[in-house]
């Protein structure tokens, strides 16, 4: 499928395929020809391992956050700074990966950041407290900056598969989400329930990764050079709803990941079974990621999937939070559902809502941008609202919020129109 080229157009765009949904971070640059990968099979392995790596430094935290807190000292406000920091750092540090891939190569800037990412994985472990926080940036920054870049190579060297590589791409980082969350307290219990080495286990697959990918690095890419410029972006107000959007049912995704082991735990079950209910619900969110795009553009506009994977996501958050725990893994099943559509159709409505591939670049940018930096207030304020209440009762006030603001925005932002904006050639 193409783009539409005017606004006009918009309303002939009844489909958005698999492969629409990996937005080129490069694509205002000049194009340039793939070069076929001399070994195919070992670029394919290469990007799965490089995906499995972009959600344990994030995962397999949470299960183990009480047990952290409890040897180091830190109160929940802190501990939501902890979860919040490497979310702020993908927004912040998104921006990079285009200019670093300009001066080294994708090929190569992935390689860098796979060890950057290890390295900050290994300094969590380090220095209790400060180590902690200075591992955390540099985790997230690392995977913000991959997480631009994997996208565009799988366009550029997989053009004719793109739609069945985007299904690679989402279940290798629900794997290793899911992994991260349920095998991290087991390993802390192989190593005499010590936290550190158990954090510290996940630089290895980020360096098995970057072993396998460096042959990568010897793919004599043509260098980009920017001709195309897109202007009023950031004045437009569906560009917002977008952004908005995004960065509101991400705060809800962050929140999972930072807090619900911690909820699950104080509630009674043990930190195993905490991380195995969230390791489960993530890996339900497979499976709506890849149908919930498909099935929100059967239909005039996105409205009704965005109000349905909203409704779901706050259902399984309240259920896990009041519910009573014998049902806990349907509610599991049920967050899960809700959050795999609502990420995939914050993909969909970015292509959806471009009129080019060099708009859909760049509104890309500003709802990673600024949505991820927005989506890091939520895990904070988790911490301070447990911290002022003394317990997680109140945490139900923000799912309730968050996920009407997100409706909200996501009403606006569902809507069969295009961003008024322009894609020039300079």
């Amino acid at each position: 499928m193409s783009l539409p080229d005017s606004p006009h157009d918009a309303e002939h765009k009844v489909s958005c395929p698999p492969e629409e949904l990996l937005v080129d971070a490069e694509a205002n640059d000049a194009p340039t020809p793939p070069a076929r990968p001399q070994r195919t099979w070992l670029l394919l392995l290469g990007l799965v391992l490089v995906a499995l790596n972009l959600r344990p430094a994030l995962s397999s935290l949470a299960p183990l956050l009480n047990t952290v807190r409890d040897g180091t000292g830190l109160s929940a406000a802190a501990a939501g700074l902890l979860t919040t920091l490497p979310v702020l750092c993908l927004g912040l540090f998104a921006p990079l990966a285009p200019m670093l891939a300009r001066r080294l190569g994708a090929e190569r800037t992935v390689l860098l950041i796979l060890l950057t990412l290890a390295a900050g994985i290994v300094l969590r472990s380090l220095f209790p407290v400060t180590g902690l926080f200075l591992g955390s940036l540099v985790a997230g920054a690392s995977i913000g900056i991959i997480g631009v870049l994997l996208p565009g190579i799988v366009k550029r060297d997989f053009p004719r598969i793109a739609g069945t590589m985007t299904g690679v791409y989402t279940m290798a980082l629900c794997l290793g989400a899911a992994t991260a969350a349920g095998s991290t307290v087991p390993l802390a219990g192989l190593m005499d329930d010590s936290w550190q080495p158990a954090l510290a286990f996940w630089a290895i697959p980020a360096i098995i990764a970057a072993v396998i990918w460096l042959p990568q690095t010897r793919q004599n890419h043509h260098a980009h050079r920017a001709v195309y410029k897109v202007k009023g972006l950031w004045r437009d107000p569906l560009a917002w709803q977008v952004t908005l959007y995004m960065g509101l049912q991400s705060s809800l995704a962050y929140i999972v990941f930072g807090w619900v082991p911690s909820i699950l735990i104080d509630r009674g079950l043990s930190a195993v079974e905490a991380g195995l209910v969230l390791s489960g619900s993530v890996m339900v969110q497979l499976f709506s990621a890849l149908a919930a795009p498909w099935l929100a553009t059967r239909g005039k506009d996105q409205r009704v999937a965005v109000v349905i994977v909203m409704g779901l996501t706050l259902a399984g958050l309240l259920g896990l939070l009041y519910a009573p725990l014998s049902g806990i893994w349907g509610w599991a099943v049920v967050l899960g559902l809700g959050q795999g559509g609502t990420f995939s159709i914050a993909l969909a409505l970015i292509v959806l809502r471009s009129p080019d591939a060099h708009v859909a670049s760049n509104l890309s940018g500003m709802a990673q941008g600024v949505g991820y930096t927005l989506a890091a207030c939520g895990p904070f304020l988790v911490g301070v609202v447990h911290d002022v209440t003394g317990g997680w009762a109140a945490t139900g006030v923000i799912f309730v919020a968050v996920t009407v603001g997100a409706i909200a925005f996501g009403l606006g932002a569902g809507r069969d129109k295009l961003v008024q904006v322009k894609s020039e050639h300079v």
